[in-house]
């Protein structure tokens, strides 16, 4: 039995970047925040728990807080956040996933220069709730085709379209085509991260030839809930789990390949775990 494990799997450029800055800042000794969880990843989180770490849950805990480091999560926060931190004077580190920083700038040029902002997207994600907040004119969010296709503005209305950096690339095309039929002044800006276009093909392709497939990641993941999406379109034995105890295969003997993928919050460390324990007893 082959088991194959996506090259683009694990930590993304952003992920790591963010979790670095946070291990940095205790070996300083201070008092140490992160602004809603540094990571969509619950393993990452508890280990930074157990070294001190607090998360800060939501601005009423916020305020309340008089002293320390606050560090952004990687998923950006909204203007108001900053704003509070700045009125207080916390301390700030800004561990944003520089291609979130992106989307905010480019919206809040365009919708300074009058553009109605389409933000393709889970509106309750905390990435999009962010991006929304720099929106200084109209904006709306849309997560379906068919919000695409219901969405209805004044005509010659100058638009301008990006997306959330994980969503599923293919998604966010169908959207798009969508929303040219319907003959708007469109702006497209395709930010969807390059990383996640990668994990997405690869993973796509190995589900494709797999027997068996197992999406690794957090539950809360957006861009691991997509890879399970795509995968489970391609191979209908694919497993969604957070950590090597929920996996739970009996695999017949007539399997021939094991594919793994995991999110871009997923530690190499369960990576490993995960496919050696494949190998091993399978």
């Amino acid at each position: 039995m082959e088991v194959r494990l996506a090259t683009h799997a694990g930590f993304c450029f952003g992920v790591k970047r963010a979790v670095e800055q946070v291990y940095e800042q205790i070996e300083t000794g201070k008092t140490i925040y992160t602004y809603g969880p540094i990571i969509h990843n619950e393993e990452v989180v508890k280990d930074l728990e157990s070294k001190g770490v607090k998360v800060i849950p939501d601005i009423e805990t916020l305020q309340n807080i008089t002293e320390g480091t606050v560090i952004i999560r990687s998923h950006g926060v909204t203007k108001e956040i900053y704003d509070i931190l700045e009125q207080k004077g916390l301390e700030c580190i800004d561990a944003t996933c520089p291609f979130v920083k992106r989307i905010h700038n480019i919206v809040r040029t365009e919708s300074a220069a009058g553009k109605h902002i389409v933000i393709v997207g889970d509106p309750k994600h905390p990435e999009v709730e962010g991006i929304m907040s720099w929106c200084s004119s109209s904006m709306t969010v849309l997560e379906t085709e068919k919000e695409a296709q219901e969405l209805s503005l004044p005509e010659n209305t100058e638009i301008c379209i990006v997306s959330q950096t994980t969503f599923n690339y293919n998604k966010f095309q169908h959207i798009v085509e969508k929303k040219k039929k319907k003959g708007y002044n469109d702006s497209v800006v395709n930010t969807i991260c390059n990383a996640t276009e990668e994990r997405q093909t690869e993973a796509k392709e190995i589900a494709s030839e797999a027997d068996v497939m197992i999406v690794i990641g957090g539950k809360h993941s957006s861009n691991t809930r997509k890879l399970y999406e795509i995968c489970s379109k391609e191979c209908a034995n694919t497993y969604f789990i957070q950590t090597l105890d929920d996996l739970h295969l009996e695999l017949p003997k007539s399997v021939g390949l094991v594919g793994i993928t995991a999110g871009a919050s997923t530690p190499n460390k369960l990576i490993e775990e995960v496919q050696n324990y494949v190998r091993i007893n399978f």
